[in-house]
């Protein structure tokens, strides 16, 4: 139930309820014929090492997913590049100041977030941080730990497309 199609009822331009669904991924307005359609959004997520090869992971401190382990980030605001995005949320999480940044890969996501889903392009990045000292949680996470990457329980992590782009940092380091 939390699908565009069963939320969305009126029409965001003039406030009809003759907004109809069409197929897949768009809506059209009877009334003023304005066509809405359901695109992705963009999201970043970074993987941080520190010195012993061990992963930072982020608890997170809300739903959805609450408590469960997932990657410093977060959504894409308009008109901001990912790099952009990536170096704001970690500032913002983790007041951590990243140096450099290496795309990894992208992954579908479907985020739900107040009984809608979302759908996301999750982009990972293998991010450098050379100083921990004055790292500490804020904004949307709980805590923080430093896992190898061999002890992580795929179990716990927040998201299919967060725990593919941890195996892409794994599988290079076991390689």
């Amino acid at each position: 139930m939390t699908q565009p199609s069963k939320v969305i009822k009126y029409c965001p331009k003039c406030g009809s309820h003759q907004f109809l669904f069409e197929g897949e991924r768009s809506f059209k307005c009877q009334a003023c014929t304005f066509h809405f359609f359901i695109n992705s959004s963009a999201a970043v997520a970074g993987v941080i090492m520190n010195a012993d090869a061990e992963i930072l992971l982020t608890v997170r401190a809300f739903e959805p997913r609450q408590g469960y382990y997932d990657l410093p980030g977060g959504f894409v605001d308009p008109m901001e590049s990912a790099e952009e995005a990536l170096v704001r949320e970690i500032k913002e999480e983790l007041n951590l100041h990243v140096e450099q940044l290496e795309y990894l890969a992208s992954f579908p996501n479907e985020y739900v977030f107040s009984n809608y889903s979302v759908y996301t392009t999750d982009f990972g990045f293998l991010c450098q941080v050379s100083d921990f000292s004055n790292i500490h949680v804020k904004d949307d996470i709980s805590g923080y730990e430093f896992i190898k990457p061999d002890a992580i329980d795929f179990e716990k992590i927040s998201s299919l497309s967060i725990a593919n782009i941890i195996k892409i940092v794994h599988s290079q380091t076991t390689s």
